[in-house]
């Protein structure tokens, strides 16, 4: 199969019909990129109903980290699902849900005893660590971070601060909910430079907060990304994750790691709070975790894990078949040592970019971990204005040449191919991206 191999200009005859069914049926809500309309996916490659083929630097908004259909997976999933399809983990036993909580406990940091709640998704996770954090502690406050996405349910997003649209209307949301900069050092709240700024964005949280009108005693916890999706693929500085743990020991909050984007080895470690050497006291695990089957996790600490039976649970959170699936998925990486593979692949990709950076002032950032990579778009590197429009331009016409990437953040690029992806075929993705950035620069000289 030719890689990427454009036969008509997506979105074709076959796909233009399904996007005419679709927008008569389907909720008006979702924000869809572009016409691509999905026909089958093998690892890297996505073919569309008209039979174009396309390099995936998407990986199904970062659900498929070991690709699509591995064959391990798909082993595991017909394995589980010959079996049975579904018999509620909350009012019943089954075995594999057990193993998969053990497998989870052990490559979560931290070497402590923990319990793990499985969910249907990563809002679900987020539900469920907001829950247990408000059982375990008695308060009701949180603080959360301008820029963070955690869902769209009522209570994740009451969390979500990343664009209006996804808030607007929705009001009045879960109370108790403080937002707080988060160190976007591109594009700093408080206009301080690192590291000369000593860290303000923390010590903006003691100080202003803290000492001032939210009452330790009232607060349950920190909620934060490692790396922020969403939000633009926002890379902390070192060593601000370990002065926010610091700080949430020091006011005894628990550290909530919403590890639903950056986990699963997305960023060379199995979770990304890893690559600064803080450990949460609850992480929330979702979208890679079973290779594209619903499925979430939320682990505490078990000392944290202390909610009595009925207070919190799912009808269909983890599923017998995707608890096989994430299985499979964990010994994927595991045996092809995707975390080492990530981290090594994202170097090349960064220096990549930052060489194509140096020849365009449209790139004004290139940042990110293993392949967790965002390349931000501006106007001019004085102003920093968000190039908007142009990034979207540029991602469309990625499309038209056979490369599915997406933005985030106001006008991000992010680079997130499946861990394995051969070499050859990231490669060429880079390559499309590198000549339509070529191409619409020129044009708007």
């Amino acid at each position: 199969m030719e890689v990427p191999d454009i036969k008509v200009s997506p979105p074709g005859p076959k796909a233009r019909a399904v996007l005419q069914r679709d927008s008569r049926h389907l909720s008006a809500s979702f924000p869809r990129y572009y016409p691509l309309v999905v026909e089958s996916a093998k690892g890297s490659v996505i073919q569309d109903v008209d039979g174009n083929t396309f390099i995936d630097f998407n990986s199904g908004i970062a659900c498929l980290n070991v690709g699509s259909s591995h064959p391990k997976v798909l082993e595991a999933i017909e394995r589980a699902s010959r079996k049975f399809t579904h018999y509620s983990l909350t009012d019943f036993y089954y075995e594999n849900a057990v193993r998969l909580s053990e497998e989870l406990s052990k490559i979560t940091p931290g070497s402590f005893p923990k319990r793990v709640y499985l969910a249907n998704s990563g809002t679900e996770a987020v539900e469920a660590a907001v829950k247990i954090a408000k059982w375990h502690s008695r308060r009701s406050e949180f603080i959360a971070f301008i820029g963070a996405f955690h869902g769209r349910t009522i209570g994740a997003l009451s969390f979500t601060a990343s664009k209006t649209v996804q808030r607007r209307y929705f009001f009045p949301l879960m109370p108790g909910v403080v937002h707080v900069p988060y160190a976007y050092c591109y594009r700093c709240y408080f206009k301080q430079t690192f590291p000369e700024c000593g860290y303000w964005c923390v010590d903006y949280i003691k100080e202003a907060l803290l000492e001032k009108f939210l009452p330790r005693e009232d607060v349950a916890g920190i909620l934060v990304e490692p790396i922020q999706g969403e939000g633009g693929y926002v890379v902390p500085p070192e060593g601000y994750l370990q002065r926010m743990a610091s700080l949430a020991r020091e006011y005894d909050l628990l550290l909530i790691d919403d590890e639903i984007q950056a986990g699963m080895g997305r960023t060379g470690r199995w979770f990304g709070i890893e690559n600064w050497d803080v450990t949460p006291d609850v992480v929330c695990i979702a979208k890679s975790i079973a290779s594209g089957l619903p499925l979430g996790a939320m682990v505490a600490k078990e000392e944290i894990a202390d909610w009595e039976p009925g207070s919190h649970a799912t009808t269909f959170g983890g599923n017998p078949v995707a608890c096989e699936a994430a299985l499979a998925t964990i010994s994927v990486i595991k045996e092809k040592n995707l975390l080492d593979r990530a981290a090594r692949l994202g170097r090349q990709v960064i220096s990549r970019f930052k060489d194509i950076q140096n020849r365009f002032e449209i790139i004004g950032d290139v940042r990110g971990k293993g392949l967790m990579i965002g390349v931000e778009l501006v106007k001019d590197g004085d102003s920093k204005t968000p190039a908007v429009e142009e990034s979207r331009e540029i991602m469309k016409r990625c499309f038209k040449r056979g490369l599915v990437v997406i933005t985030c953040g106001a006008s991000v690029l992010r680079i997130a191919p499946p861990l394995n992806i051969p070499e050859e075929l990231l490669e060429k993705g880079l390559n499309i991206v590198e000549d339509v950035i070529t191409e619409f620069t020129a044009e708007k000289k």
